[in-house]
């Protein structure tokens, strides 16, 4: 036992030595500008409300699944969810997963074969790197959002390709050129994957629907704990890929099934999606209201970005961890983004706006961001 904790205990120490260590922060009552809640779901009284609702209205359903899908955990109000929320999207057929990690890795680790090749977006997400990493499948990365470094990867290809983007990038809070990158890989027959997880809610359907694009897409990966604040996620895709995920995905297939309460939200969080026009009209607004308040500058740049994602670069950790002292000071929960989640010089600030926040709160945050690029103005 004493290797094992002497191993830790030099790696947090070195972690620390980097400036690098972290700890979980506890709940705290400052203006959200943090989580990922875009349109207020996960505080919406509305919603929890109709949650109870729908769970009480299965008296006899259990409080836990009890089993994989696959024996005990199944249950027809899963099945009639996910044609539901594959119509919503119009995709044929949807299969759900426990957290869009799971999703993630079980999509791309059993889809690709040996031999077969899967090329990534440089800024992709760590689960999908992940599942990418558990294939047996030749993995490339190309330059972000970048069409030359994309092709000069698919024409070394081999096997079935896949290639993987985000549709809104969760770091950078950008989003691809989609129809060109659908070109190219129609051009080398290779099969489009985009992970959904911070575009639904800016775009009720996602980018891949609001740009009609969704027969041309392969496989979608929609998360429910963004936007739609829940928990979960669904695989999008043919009846096929539905058919093949439930036999050999391993994160499917191994693990106790979603509750019937986490069912329920994710059920009664879509039907309040469809009634929230003006939810989405705010976040719009607000995203719109930050950019033009905020002064970017020399050693101050803010990220080309039209989602509720803004990222100010702040090239070190220090200064990275400066602004959100002095935005958390003012009552406003801004965290730092430090190296290595990032990369060197790239470490941020990444502010999520959402349709909740109001102007005061947007004019105080602006307001702060701007005195401290002052102050900092070499």
């Amino acid at each position: 036992m004493k290797p094992a904790e002497d191993f830790l205990k030099n790696k947090l120490y070195e972690r620390q030595q980097s400036g690098t260590y972290r700890e979980l922060k506890p709940e705290n009552a400052l203006v959200d500008f943090c989580s990922n809640d875009y349109l207020g779901f996960a505080r919406s009284v509305l919603l929890k409300q109709s949650i109870v609702h729908e769970v009480d209205t299965y008296p006899l359903s259990l409080n836990g699944a009890a089993g994989s899908r696959l024996l005990s955990g199944n249950l027809q109000y899963a099945e009639d969810l996910e044609k539901q929320i594959a119509t919503h999207h119009e995709s044929e057929a949807g299969l759900l997963f426990n957290s869009g990690y799971d999703a993630n890795l079980g999509l791309l680790s059993s889809l690709a074969q040996r031999g077969d090749t899967i090329i990534l977006d440089e800024l992709v997400h760590a689960s999908i790197i992940d599942g990418a990493r558990l294939s047996y499948a030749n993995r490339y990365g190309f330059k972000h959002n970048d069409l030359e470094s994309l092709e000069a990867k698919l024409k070394l290809a081999k096997g079935n390709c896949y290639v993987v983007i985000e549709s809104v990038y969760s770091m950078d809070g950008d989003a691809p050129p989609l129809l060109e990158i659908l070109n190219l890989t129609e051009k080398y027959n290779a099969a489009l994957i985009v992970d959904e997880a911070h575009a639904v809610g800016l775009y009720p359907k996602g980018l891949v629907c609001e740009l009609g694009l969704q027969q041309k897409v392969f496989a979608r990966v929609v998360t429910f704990g963004k936007a739609l604040g829940g928990h979960g996620a669904i695989v999008l895709g043919s009846n096929n890929l539905r058919n093949y995920l439930i036999n050999f995905a391993r994160s499917f297939i191994y693990t106790t099934a979603a509750s019937f309460h986490q069912l329920a939200a994710t059920k009664m969080a879509y039907q309040l999606l469809e009634n929230s026009g003006e939810s989405i009209f705010n976040l719009k607004k607000n995203i719109e209201l930050f950019k033009q308040e905020v002064n970017a500058g020399e050693n101050f740049t803010l990220l080309n970005s039209d989602s509720p994602i803004q990222c100010i670069i702040l090239g070190s950790n220090e200064m990275a961890r400066e602004a959100a002292k002095q935005l958390q000071m003012n009552n406003l929960d801004v965290r730092p983004i430090l190296s290595p989640t990032v990369a060197q010089g790239t470490e941020r600030i990444r502010i999520c706006l959402h349709s909740f926040n109001t102007e005061n709160d947007l004019t105080l945050l602006a307001a702060t961001l701007n005195k401290f690029r002052l102050l900092h103005a070499r």
